[in-house]
């Protein structure tokens, strides 16, 4: 094995890393927001300083491959791609630390049947498996997996719309819960937005592996 061999497998046990932490920091602030646990809540907003930290680690790394190694090829998309991938979960990141905020806010415990309805922890068990399909593919270059991507997120979608709907059928009835509601459908759009960044992710190894750039390629059909 290369000494470019070791650090790019390096960087990708940093990128398994960055994913593990984003999993944790995306139930702990779902779990504070449903619960109410506002000590939760803090605790997550205490740990992105970790996940910031370890985005500009793997920034780094990413820029001293390419300047003592000049990497090539598969070698040079996968750096690319790793550089990318870091700042979507980052942004996951973001996200799981502004649910944690909405539930810093909360006056009151969100209704049971409301949280019965929404069924916030199936869609973290959707993101959670997609972070971790991420992972897997990126570290193994298996396009196959990534693709498998798509399926889900289209599913996190369509869960997202009923989601939401069933926030706005919530509002006439519970004018005193307006700023719960508020947040509760932002916190919904965040977690949908969690699976977009998903797909990104699983575009960007594709990229890697194939050499193939799927990026527009909706809208330019």
């Amino acid at each position: 094995m290369t000494h470019l061999d070791s650090e790019l497998n390096r960087l990708k046990a940093e990128i398994e890393e960055m994913g593990r932490l984003v999993q944790h920091q995306l139930r702990k602030s779902v779990q504070a927001f449903v619960d109410m646990r506002k000590d939760l809540a803090r605790e997550v907003l205490f740990q992105e300083r970790r996940i910031n930290a370890t985005e500009l680690k793997i920034d780094r790394d990413c820029e001293n491959i390419m300047a003592l190694f000049n990497p090539v090829a598969i070698d040079l998309r996968l750096v690319f791609a790793a550089f990318k991938i870091n700042s979507h979960l980052e942004r996951m990141g973001d996200h799981s630390k502004g649910i944690a905020s909405y539930a810093l806010d909360l006056r009151q415990p969100l209704p049971e049947k409301l949280l019965s309805q929404l069924d916030l922890f199936s869609a973290i068990d959707q993101l959670e498996n997609m972070i971790e399909s991420n992972i897997m593919a990126f570290r193994d270059g298996d396009s196959a997996k990534a693709r498998k991507i798509f399926q889900s997120d289209a599913q996190l979608d369509s869960w997202n719309r009923k989601a939401m709907q069933s926030v706005i059928d919530f509002f006439p009835e519970h004018p005193d819960l307006v700023p719960e509601l508020l947040n509760v459908a932002s916190a919904v759009r965040k977690l949908e937005r969690i699976g977009d960044l998903n797909k990104n992710i699983a575009e960007e190894i594709i990229f890697y592996v194939e050499a193939h750039v799927l990026k527009h390629e909706k809208e330019k059909i």
